[in-house]
């Protein structure tokens, strides 16, 4: 197989040779001439290797002999061509610069393959870098898309919180008011039950009857006075005090004042106050 390349290398070099000028016939002879011999070389050293046999061996261990001498070879020819300096195969300048000019040759084919390689690559690594540029501004508008899902679904979380919450207080309220008209209610049939008018009574009919004559105002119940004192409680909680008039009648007065209903002004007399249970 080596004869047979150095043979074709040899005939490529003169078919190379034969198109170049007269003038460099005989540098094209002249290293035919030297590549002649090594091939020489190379094919007594050849004939050298095959001569040398080892002792028959058995076949179970011919492959692994082989082999090792494989390996021995490659390694002393690999320790040669360390020290072995590169030497130039001629000195004729022609020669030189036809192989040089051959070799640019190579050199620019390859570096034209290598450059058609990259652009290549470029090309490719490019339409990804768009493909995924495209797929991040994808993803990016997903997600602004989604941020804007989640702010709507929050302000809605809130609102329907919000309305929860003032639809919840707005049903404690109204159970409150109802609770606090049922207490008055009570409160009123319990007071007219066993607080009437003074009217009713007999004993306030002949009380009436001796007043008659110095006043005409109309008594107001104790409901209706209980009533004033908490409204005006509520109301103007800095003044909770209310003037005793003619149509408070006085046993209420000290029966509220007497259980500790109501207090009077510490100032005035004429005037009380509801006192602050809720406080």
């Amino acid at each position: 197989m080596q004869s047979s390349k150095m043979s074709g290398k040899a005939t490529q070099k003169t078919s190379v040779f034969e198109s170049e000028e007269p003038s460099s016939v005989d540098a094209k002879e002249e290293l035919l001439d030297e590549c002649e011999s090594i091939w020489e070389q190379m094919e007594e050293c050849q004939s050298k290797l095959t001569l040398i046999r080892a002792e028959p061996l058995a076949e179970s261990d011919a492959k692994l002999s082989l082999l090792m001498m494989r390996m021995k070879a490659l390694t002393a020819e690999f320790t040669q061509w360390q020290k072995r300096s590169p030497e130039i195969i001629s000195t004729n300048p022609e020669v030189l610069l036809t192989l040089g000019k051959e070799e640019l040759q190579k050199v620019k084919k390859d570096l034209e393959m290598v450059l058609s390689t990259v652009q290549s690559r470029n090309e490719k690594l490019k339409e990804d870098l768009e493909r995924e540029q495209q797929w991040h501004d994808e993803q990016e508008k997903i997600l602004d898309a989604l941020k804007e899902i989640e702010k709507k679904m929050e302000n809605e979380v809130v609102s329907h919180s919000k309305k929860r919450a003032f639809r919840e207080l707005k049903d404690e309220i109204l159970k409150v008011k109802a609770y606090k008209e049922e207490l008055l209610n009570a409160l009123g049939e319990f007071l007219e039950e066993h607080f009437p008018l003074p009217e009713e009574d007999g004993r306030a009919k002949k009380k009436k009857k001796k007043k008659s004559e110095e006043s005409a105002t109309q008594l107001i119940t104790l409901h209706e006075i209980l009533e004033t004192l908490i409204n005006k409680l509520l109301r103007t909680p800095h003044e909770p005090y209310v003037t005793i008039n003619d149509s408070f009648w006085p046993p209420y007065i000290e029966l509220l004042l007497r259980c500790g209903i109501a207090l009077r002004h510490p100032e005035d007399p004429d005037r009380i106050r509801l006192e602050a249970f809720h406080q």
